[in-house]
């Protein structure tokens, strides 16, 4: 086959890698594959079948494997690691940072978790995995690293160097040396140009910054995302209850972590109830969006059954049928835009945050204003521009008024009752709010009719 200088993210690469595989063209994988960037290595992967991925996994050494394995797709990830013996995936882990480690394995069921750790042959981090494996995976427990560099107060500069030479082996990305006392508790920080510039004799209790921010081990991700986007933070300690250091959490797990939490909620609002991609299967993709379309068509189908109990009326006003899309689309905006400002507020809680009550006052001021505009707007236009008379005009202004307000009261309340519940409020700016407000928008619609209409 023709070959290829370097390695280079195209189809043209990946067909070119296919054919290499295909043959067992050991040379040309390495050579082409040699200087790439893991991220865009592991997206070539990702496009491979499970045997395709596999051998070329083998026949990279063990740190780049390793790092390429941290950066498969989930699902990719799954199919590959299930093909491997617990040994096999036990060398690539010996690679890995405690808690990437941790993210592959708790994709596995826990027999065979518990066959990859009894094949760890370093000790320490065999006893690390399985104190992260304790935490939930979206607090800072399940977040941390126990990868660190960590100095104690009662150290001079020489000592503190050498430390830092002997624990920087097992740690791959240095953002700060944290101090501790002699029983492990956490102090402050010292960067590493004031050890450099430091006299050799000089104690780090003279030099150390001992505010520091810091969290423990039981918060959630979100909020931990939150303190270090505040804070400006490369990475954070994570302290336990007694405030003993005992792991951080570097920028890039959460970025990880805000990027899955954001997909979740635009799927979420969009109406689809399970974490699917577009390289997935058609059922599944189907199945996912199912749900909500079924909850939309029997929406549907008792708004027509709204609609035929006013049938009469509508006889006799022909013209309320005009105003029904008028009326349906309206509603569904207004709630549509209050939930997702609710939504909004509550993924950036602050201490200076409204109360519930407070948010529900302020939601309400807003639709009053909007309701008498749109209202407003809607009698001028319906009487003086289609030319219909007075009492028509009024009932239409009126209905959507009212349907404002109604609109706006449940795109505020009902994210505020799904997060008192536990349950994730964007599902509120999605097809729950559109069709809840379709139903009642038209049963208000028809009620103001009705009794302004004589129907």
């Amino acid at each position: 086959m023709e070959p290829i200088k370097s390695f280079s993210l195209s189809k043209e690469y990946l067909e070119s890698l296919r054919e290499g595989i295909e043959v067992q063209d050991i040379d040309f994988i390495k050579e082409s594959l040699d200087g790439g960037n893991v991220a865009d290595i592991a997206a070539i992967l990702d496009e491979l079948n499970m045997e395709e991925a596999l051998y070329v996994l083998r026949l990279l050494e063990s740190t780049i494997a390793a790092d390429i394995l941290i950066e498969l797709d989930e699902d990719s990830l799954q199919k590959v690691i299930r093909e491997m013996e617990p040994s096999e995936l036990a060398s690539f882990i010996e690679h890995m940072e405690s808690d990437d480690a941790v993210d592959i394995l708790i994709l596995m069921p826990f027999k065979e978790r518990e066959d990859v750790i009894s094949h760890l042959t370093e000790k320490e981090k065999s006893a690390n995995i399985l104190d992260l494996l304790r935490y939930d995976e979206d607090s800072a427990g399940g977040l941390m690293a126990k990868e660190f560099i960590k100095a104690n107060q009662n150290w001079n500069v020489v000592q503190t160097i050498e430390e830092i030479r002997r624990q920087a082996e097992r740690v791959e990305k240095i953002y700060s040396i944290y101090v501790v006392d002699n029983k492990q508790h956490l102090l402050g920080r010292v960067s590493l140009k004031k050890i450099i510039l430091a006299a050799s004799d000089t104690k780090i209790m003279d030099i150390y910054e001992p505010d520091i921010v810091s969290v423990e081990t039981h918060l959630e991700g979100e909020e931990v995302a939150e303190i270090m986007r505040k804070y400006d933070l490369e990475s954070i300690p994570v302290v336990n209850a007694k405030n003993r250091l005992v792991g951080r959490i570097t920028v890039d797990d959460v970025l990880d972590l805000i990027r899955e939490q954001s997909e979740e909620d635009m799927q979420a609002m969009t109406g689809i109830s399970a974490d699917v991609e577009e390289s997935d299967s058609i059922f599944r993709i189907s199945k996912a969006r199912l749900p909500w379309l079924l909850i939309g068509v029997i929406g549907g189908l008792m708004g027509a059954k709204i609609i035929g109990f006013f049938e009469d009326g509508l006889n006799k006003y022909i013209a309320l049928a005009s105003f029904i899309p008028l009326v349906a689309a309206t509603g569904g905006n207004v709630g549509i835009q209050s939930s997702s400002l609710v939504v909004q507020t509550l993924a950036s809680k602050s201490v200076f945050d409204d109360t519930p009550w407070q948010r529900f006052v302020k939601g309400l001021s807003i639709a009053l204003v909007n309701g008498v505009v749109l209202g407003i707007f809607v009698f001028l236009v319906v009487h003086f521009i289609y030319g219909f008379e007075s009492i028509f005009g009024v009932t239409i202004g009126l209905a959507m008024f009212c349907v404002v307000l109604l609109a706006s009261f449940m795109g505020t309340v009902t994210p505020l009752v799904l997060d008192k519940f536990g349950i994730n409020p964007a599902i509120a700016s999605g097809p729950f709010i559109t069709t809840a407000n379709d139903l009642l928008g038209l049963a208000v619609y028809f009620g103001v009719a009705m009794a302004l209409l004589k129907l």
